[in-house]
């Protein structure tokens, strides 16, 4: 009978060992599945993000709403409630080079001028666009001093633009519009050693952009042209990301038009400031970046029908062109709201 006894009570600690046992295991298991959960929220949005702009300057950031909001810090603060901490800007001489470190994968995203961005995409990038934020960018072609006077006396010339950009597609739907394609000589110039080479006299003309033209044109350069005279042939400016980057980050496009409208809403209401920002970007007169800049042709939303139809001009005048290697969906290429 003492043994029976003895029998059950070892029975009775047992199961209520085995119990506790199986209540700390489970306990354990619990906060080892919050630790996960926790783990994967925030180890599923990078903590660094890796930004490139076209242009550089003393101040290290872009133009418009995107400079304005990394340059006061609202872009910084905005991306940290989803889990960003830092943000590098790395600046580019032009978009070629600036796509070349996004398909390497030393950017995660960027802004530059459609023309380049859709040559990349032609060739295979796997990119996605998230924003165009303008719509309105001019190209212009200069003549050096007692030069060329118009388009016509350019038969035979050389000028210089940096081929891949928007400057490029400027000019060769210019001179193919002209009916002097087979007639110009076309070299490859970035902008600094193109305004270098004109005001030697080793080129005839080379294409610019806002306020470097008219610097050009205060010390004498002759304006041959310029895209306000053919709308069709206006560049505009998107912000592309890497489909590496999104597959971690599938948000990231709501985050960065969500932060970048926050920076453009405090640029409205700090107007001088904003142009004073940007003379400094640009070494340049104030007077010059308000007309050549003005606050109301940064686009307010991701998207515009204007835009998506410069775009799509755009890309079907460079795959006419054989500029472009393939041709690819517009709407298979954008992330719309």
């Amino acid at each position: 009978m003492e043994n029976r006894n003895v029998k059950k009570h070892k029975r009775k600690r047992y199961a209520i060992l085995l119990t506790l046992v199986a209540a700390a295991l489970a306990f354990s298991q619990g906060c080892g599945t919050k630790d996960q959960i926790t783990e994967a929220s925030s180890s599923g949005v990078p903590k660094t993000l890796n930004y490139g702009y076209i242009g550089t300057n003393a101040l290290n950031v872009p133009g418009g709403a995107e400079g304005w909001g990394f340059h006061k810090g609202i872009i910084q603060e905005e991306l940290k409630k989803h889990g960003i901490e830092t943000v590098n800007l790395t600046a580019f001489p032009n978009g070629p080079d600036l796509s070349e470190s996004l398909i390497s994968g030393r950017l995660d995203f960027g802004s530059l001028g459609d023309t380049p961005a859709i040559l990349s995409r032609s060739t295979g990038a796997k990119t996605k666009v998230i924003t165009q934020g303008s719509t309105d960018s001019i190209g212009y072609l200069v003549a050096k001093k007692g030069g060329p006077a118009s388009l016509e006396e350019l038969k035979g010339k050389t000028v210089a633009t940096q081929k891949g950009s928007f400057h490029h597609r400027y000019l060769a739907g210019l001179l193919k519009k002209e009916g002097l394609a087979e007639d110009v000589k076309v070299i490859h110039l970035l902008r600094v050693d193109a305004e270098a080479a004109l005001a030697r006299g080793e080129i005839d003309a080379m294409t610019n952009t806002g306020v470097y033209t008219l610097k050009q044109i205060d010390e004498g350069y002759t304006l041959l042209d310029d895209a306000t005279k053919h709308p069709e042939l206006y560049g505009t400016s998107v912000t592309v990301v890497s489909e590496d980057y999104l597959a971690k980050y599938p948000d990231f496009a709501k985050a960065w038009n969500e932060a970048r409208s926050k920076a453009l809403e405090d640029l409205k209401q700090h107007e001088e400031e904003y142009y004073a920002f940007l003379a400094e970007l640009q070494s340049a007169k104030v007077e010059y970046v308000k007309k050549v800049s003005p606050i109301e042709l940064i686009k307010e939303v991701p998207f515009t029908e204007q835009g998506l139809q410069l775009l799509e001009g755009t890309k079907a005048f460079l795959i006419e062109e054989k500029l472009a290697e393939t041709d690819f969906a517009l709407d298979d290429w954008l992330i719309k709201p």
